[in-house]
């Protein structure tokens, strides 16, 4: 009788231990935001130096217009094996005029992120199509002929 009570609760530990393996994993990816930093972030008040002293280097910054600073931060699950699913994203943009002063700060969600599917198996690309042998075939006479970029005799 013992036996089979030891026997029970062995098969009930792997039992739990098994269903342990099962749990989602969490993992933080990006900024991990800290609301207190993000709030003490000021329009008027504070510049490039103290925004990134406050809240650290930007995930990335803008190239066209005023610049921005973008704080990018996602939290997935997922379980074992299996690809990870974002339970949570936020970006916080920071606007600073020409002078480096902050001008506003704005901050979007998961409702503002574009799932894109590609469309069929080929990239479209300008230009003309090109067979094999033109590929292969196709820059003879090219190289070193005079007004093609080649160094003159």
């Amino acid at each position: 009788m013992a036996f089979g009570k030891a026997l029970g609760g062995a098969a009930l530990l792997a039992l739990a231990l098994g269903a342990s393996g099962c749990g989602t994993i969490r993992e933080s990816r990006g900024y991990v935001v800290d609301q207190l930093l993000v709030e003490a972030v000021q329009p008027g008040i504070d510049n490039q130096r103290s925004v990134e002293a406050t809240l650290g280097r930007p995930t990335f910054t803008s190239q066209f217009g005023d610049p921005t600073w973008y704080y990018v931060s996602s939290v997935t699950g997922r379980k074992p094996f299996v690809r990870p699913r974002i339970n949570t994203h936020q970006v916080l943009a920071v606007k600073f005029d020409g002078a480096g002063n902050v001008t506003g700060t704005e901050t979007s969600g998961i409702d503002q992120v574009v799932y894109l599917q590609p469309d069929g198996a080929k990239t479209p690309t300008l230009g003309r199509e090109r067979g094999f042998l033109e590929d292969l075939f196709g820059n003879i006479g090219t190289v070193g002929a005079p007004g093609a970029g080649a160094p003159g005799r």
